[in-house]
């Protein structure tokens, strides 16, 4: 099997795990009697260590490789499902939350630097382009199993079998130390380490701009995620319901990934991604005054379609502006941004929402998305600019 195909397996196993916790999650929050705040912050609570730990990761990933961090991050993943299997109150989502988050963000670094390291130029983008499909599949595999689970076997059974998927990834890189490929990553010794400062790279314009693209991308993701099953659960759908929407969304995410290298050659990654992000900017306005099930499945849709490109392409930037030496650090600067806007998020979308309903959040997150639009459109500019001058 092919080296990308491997990483692929395991991140499609893993990654479907861990999007059907957060479905899960807030609707078992949600049966146990917690409202959209409690919902809003358990979702915060995901990303508050990986705040914290993000750039300590990418580090982590420069220094020692890729296959340890992985493996701890999948037994993460695998204890905070159990948990709440074992313990089915309130608090202890909040203690899985955490530790999942805690725990699986050194897997998530190390795998996005491993896409980088294995190959140059367009290779590069395809290998993203699978990752990112095998991610985009996960997006539908896990809601969409999560709904359908909850309603034949109940909240708790669900965390017994969604925690029986890392299993399998936990064997293959503890038990088979070539199950991932060897890579030449450049590995930072102690006295390189010491002259590294994140505001080396945050002092880096390009490298900049992507990030703050990466967190806005963050928002609309996260937004969606979040308001999704409030919204569907306000209005009486069921959990098979509401997860068959998120799996369209998820699907939207599939096509386009699918298509994202020939896009990427013909347009270019600034002006897709503009593109892209002018799309899910237009669907965010009506998004609010959209109600029943099947509008609502049809612009998660358009949705995803918009939003399907945002991430892997952000990953791109990401590590192909970064300094020489330092890709993982700038990956995990790249998460460190993406959770910040996951702690952010749930607790300010969230009370927006319970204050004011949904029309002002989904508006503000079009303002936000435009903006990244701008963004990405004045560097493609830049990028053309620059080859009209290398032609002369």
């Amino acid at each position: 099997m092919p080296p990308i195909f491997r990483i692929v397996l395991l991140s499609l196993l893993t990654h479907t795990a861990y999007k059907g916790s957060k479905v899960l999650m807030s609707l078992s929050a949600l049966e146990l009697g917690a409202n959209e705040f409690f919902v809003g912050m358990l979702f915060s609570t995901y990303a508050l260590f990986p705040l914290l730990l993000s750039v300590y990761a990418g580090k982590i990933s420069d220094r020692i490789g890729f296959r340890r961090p992985m493996l701890y991050g999948t037994i993460g993943l695998l204890a905070g499902l159990a948990l709440p299997f074992l313990l089915f109150r309130l608090e202890a989502l909040y203690v899985a939350a955490a530790l999942i988050g805690f725990c699986y963000i050194f897997y998530t670094v190390a795998v996005q630097h491993l896409i980088g390291a294995l190959a140059e130029g367009m290779d590069r983008t395809k290998n993203y382009s699978w990752f990112s499909l095998g991610i985009g599949m996960t997006a539908l595999l896990g809601p969409t199993s999560a709904g359908f689970l909850i309603d034949a076997v109940g909240h708790r059974a669900t965390f017994a079998l969604l925690a029986a998927l890392p299993v399998v990834p936990v064997l293959l890189l503890g038990l088979w130390s070539g199950w991932l490929p060897k890579t030449a990553h450049a590995k930072v010794s102690k006295a390189e380490k010491a002259t590294h400062r994140i505001g080396d790279l945050v002092r880096n314009p390009p490298l900049r701009r992507a990030l703050i693209t990466a967190g806005i991308i963050e928002t609309g993701l996260e937004l969606y995620n979040l308001l999704l099953p409030i919204y569907g659960h306000r209005i009486g759908l069921s959990a098979s319901e509401i997860g068959l929407i998120l799996g369209a969304f998820g699907f939207a995410l599939l096509m386009v990934r699918a298509v994202m290298p020939h896009l990427v050659k013909r347009l270019g990654e600034e002006r897709l991604l503009a593109a892209s992000l002018m799309l899910a900017t237009g669907v965010c306005l009506v998004f609010p005054f959209v109600t029943g099930f099947a509008t609502l499945f049809a612009i998660s849709f358009v949705l995803g379609m918009g939003l399907g490109c945002g991430s892997p392409l952000s990953m791109m930037l990401a590590y192909n502006r970064a300094p020489a030496g330092r890709s993982g650090e700038a990956m995990g600067l790249r998460q460190m941004v993406n959770k910040g806007t996951e702690v952010l998020v749930p607790f300010v979308f969230g009370s927006l929402s319970t204050a004011l309903g949904m029309v002002p959040v989904f508006w503000l997150d079009a303002v936000l998305l435009a903006v990244a639009a701008a963004l990405m459109r004045r560097d493609a500019a830049n990028v053309r600019t620059a080859a009209g001058k290398n032609n002369e």
